[in-house]
């Protein structure tokens, strides 16, 4: 007899396969304000997550809200056009709900782009971070309680939850599109607050470089599901830096994101192919 998870999961993967029938192999997961990266992709089907059974409703400005299925570059792709986040009261178990749908669906290789805070010395706005690890003390693990051994193991192995491979290749596409591409440590933080400076230099002295409020718990999934992930953090503000009265505003993090939209979209269309 299959869970209740086991068996919402299923009548999700059910309701997308009955409208595209085709197997996506990648799946894309869009941060704050990354939303016309979906202007790229051939799409051949939209689903609004308020259609998806089971499925959690994006309630961010930033996040659209779509299921979008289709093609780029050449490859079946499925691509989450808004996520959900702990700080909008969901659990870790829904936020990390269509990580395990697109499992369903034959994803293998999980694209993830956020915005994020700015914690190493010389990041400027703009600038594109590969997620080389991550720092996940500060948010709760989705894997807490029953294991659903058809999914992964009880014990996850977390010594490589950014696939080398992949790091390797974007650094070759950033170098052949002429990005100065960073790599860092990201931290995962609940929010929805930004972080007090105390809370930067802590960040910092643990040896995290940028600092968000998404991603972590979307990739112990990932990995405990056995899929290969890449993650690329767009920097939008800057926790440690000069002036101590300036602010940071959610308005101006989107802005910073959409500036630096072209430049993911272009990377992550050659991570695709």
């Amino acid at each position: 007899m299959p869970s209740a998870l086991m068996q919402q999961l299923k009548e999700t993967a059910e309701y997308i396969q009955a409208q595209y029938p085709h197997t996506p192999k990648t799946g894309i997961i869009l941060g704050s304000g990354l939303g016309n990266f979906t202007s790229e992709i051939n799409i051949e089907k939209e689903i609004p997550y308020t259609d998806l059974p089971h499925f959690p409703v994006s309630t961010v400005v930033g996040h659209s809200g779509k299921l979008i299925l289709g093609e780029l570059n050449g490859a079946k792709v499925v691509v989450m056009a808004g996520r959900f986040h702990f700080y909008e009261g969901y659990s870790p178990l829904q936020v990390s709900y269509p990580v395990r749908v697109m499992k369903m669906l034959g994803v293998e290789t999980l694209l993830l782009s956020n915005a994020a805070g700015g914690v190493q010395a010389g990041f400027k706005v703009g600038d594109l971070m590969i997620i080389k690890d991550h720092i996940s003390l500060f948010t709760i693990n989705p894997l807490l309680g029953p294991n659903e051994e058809e999914l992964g193991t009880r014990f996850p192995d977390m010594s490589e939850p950014y696939n080398k491979a992949l790091i390797a290749k974007a650094r070759e596409v950033g170098q052949r599109l002429g990005y100065n591409l960073k790599e860092g440590v990201y931290t995962g933080v609940t929010g929805p607050t930004f972080e007090t400076h105390a809370e930067y230099r802590l960040i910092k002295a643990i040896g995290g470089d940028a600092v968000g409020m998404s991603t972590v718990q979307e990739v112990i999934v990932a990995i405990h599901a056995g899929m290969k992930v890449f993650a690329v953090s767009v920097i939008t503000d800057l926790g440690i830096r000069d002036d101590d009265t300036s602010i940071i505003t959610h308005e101006e993090v989107l802005a910073a994101a959409k500036d630096a939209e072209p430049k993911l979209t272009a990377l992550f269309k050659e991570m695709v192919s």
